[in-house]
């Protein structure tokens, strides 16, 4: 990072000749006493003024000049005042020249400073702010494929990615007010030093602007936690990764889909931020196919599983059913599958849909295993309304699905139904290896869902008498257990 050019004490006037409001005001720049006037493109603008050119742009670029004219006055070195564009109160009041420019209109806008230009913003980023980056830099030859050069490096996940050059990286980093430098997590399986960098430049392969940042540093410090267990879900041989799902008015604010089509593909902010996250693992902390990463299917969500829950959701959010300050942009990270629909084309009542919701639940993994995995229920706006027009809240619709996912003993006991997969009912353990509470007698029954194991999401479009299950890996120390983040700037 190049050091800030000090400003000499007195009136320092920053102009360029292209700018009419600078030929406006270049006759007075020399009743000026002591001004130092700085030009931008014209070593020789303005005539009789001994101009300094500022032809790298080091002065405009470190003291924040966006419009010229600017009109500064230093005192002790410092900036006491300023003022853009030509106001005559201004000038005269800064000046201290009760008639300076008494003969001009009393106003006219400025223009663009060249510090500010978009074909040069980028490059004068990297000269002055580059020394912020410290990632190591990958030369390619002139006659190298930059994309083909990232997938022979092994570092996309399989489709193309954005080259992270130093003017992208920097530009990315606008999306934070995070230091460069910062660790945000430790990425399993290798449990590596992750900086607010790397994750930049992981979310500009993946494609996202710069406001969608905090929510993949959000999303990752989510997933690199114990609970989350980042190691096991890449580890186990079930077609689980990481599900984002995302709430707040900053889902709005940058563009994410909550509505038709929101678990799918189409929209930027979903894909990215959750194509992002996976990146970091695979690039940083080395969670690659095949490797660590061992599912015996896998999943078309482990590219990228994000999605936003519409601001209108009549049930509250998932975060903030989760503890998150309510308004406030939270995010929820669970290990999932893909989604699987429920069709209830025919519930007009409650009691109706509830039980035919609680008939898909039951099917999760399978029928006849209970207590080891936890599940999202995205429900949709058409069932939602069946729920909200007799007056069930999150808490009410969750009670029920529990009451009618109490599974007799003798129904998923082992060799129950003619299939060996189940739970010996005798030994009180399940087919995860987990013991369970299978009650009194041989004719109770067992919770198809721990207690806090149905996690309800509010998404999808207005029609459809759908709504979407995620079924998660197993669940408790053993296996992940969901997080909610805040998210922050």
């Amino acid at each position: 990072m190049s050091e800030t050019p000090t400003l000499p004490d007195g009136l320092v006037v920053v102009v360029k000749s292209e700018c009419a409001t600078c030929q406006l005001v270049a006759p007075l720049l020399a009743e000026l006493p002591s001004a130092t006037v700085y030009t931008q493109d014209d070593p020789a603008f303005p005539a009789g003024t001994d101009p300094i050119h500022d032809d790298d742009l080091a002065v405009s670029w470190h003291h924040d000049i966006e419009t010229v004219p600017t009109l500064i006055r230093v005192v002790d070195g410092e900036e006491v005042e300023r003022t853009i564009g030509w106001s005559q109160d201004d000038w005269q009041r800064i000046t201290g020249i009760a008639d300076l420019g008494r003969d001009l209109p009393v106003m006219r806008p400025g223009c663009g400073s060249m510090s500010v230009d978009p074909d040069k913003v980028d490059e004068l980023r990297v000269r002055f702010e580059g020394g912020v980056l410290h990632a190591r830099r990958i030369e390619l030859a002139d006659l190298e494929d930059e994309h083909e050069a990232m997938f022979a490096r092994g570092w996309t996940d399989g489709l193309p990615v954005v080259a992270p050059t130093e003017e992208r990286v920097l530009r990315m980093l606008d999306g934070t007010t995070r230091d460069p430098s910062d660790v945000v997590c430790l990425v399993p399986p290798d449990l590596v030093e992750c900086t607010v960098e790397k994750v930049a430049i992981a979310a500009v392969m993946a494609g996202c602007l710069p406001e969608h940042l905090p929510w993949v540093l959000a999303a990752l410090e989510a997933v690199c936690t114990d609970e989350f267990n980042m190691h096991g879900v890449l580890a186990t041989t079930m077609p689980v990764g990481p599900v984002i799902v995302c709430s707040g008015p900053g889902t709005q604010a940058i563009g994410m889909n909550s509505g038709v089509n929101a678990l799918g593909q189409g929209n930027r902010a979903n894909l990215t931020i959750g194509r992002a996250v996976q990146l970091v693992v695979r690039n940083v902390g080395g969670g690659r196919p095949g490797e660590v990463d061992r599912a015996t299917h896998g999943n078309p969500g482990k590219l990228s599983f994000c999605f936003a829950e519409r601001p209108d959701s009549p049930f509250g959010t998932l975060a903030e059913s989760r503890g998150a300050a309510p308004g406030r942009d939270a995010l929820t990270v669970f290990a999932g599958e893909g989604p699987r629909c429920v069709v209830d084309q025919k519930s007009r009542d409650p009691e109706s849909l509830v039980r035919s919701l609680a008939a898909s639940l039951r099917t999760v993994h399978h029928p006849k295993l209970p207590l080891g995995f936890d599940a999202i229920l995205v429900i949709g706006p058409e069932h939602g309304r069946v729920f909200t027009d007799a007056g069930w809240s999150r808490q009410r619709i969750l009670d029920e699905l529990h009451s009618h996912l109490q599974l007799p003993l003798d129904e998923v006991a082992i060799g129950a139904g003619g299939m060996a997969e189940g739970i010996d009912v005798a030994a009180g353990s399940g087919a995860i290896g987990g013991s369970i509470d299978t009650g009194d007698s041989a004719g109770g029954t067992v919770p198809k869902f721990r207690k806090n194991g149905i996690l309800l999401a509010y998404a999808g479009g207005e029609a459809g008498l759908f709504s979407e299950i995620i079924a998660g890996w197993v669940n408790g120390a053993t296996g992940s257990d969901p997080v909610t983040k805040e998210v922050v700037k």
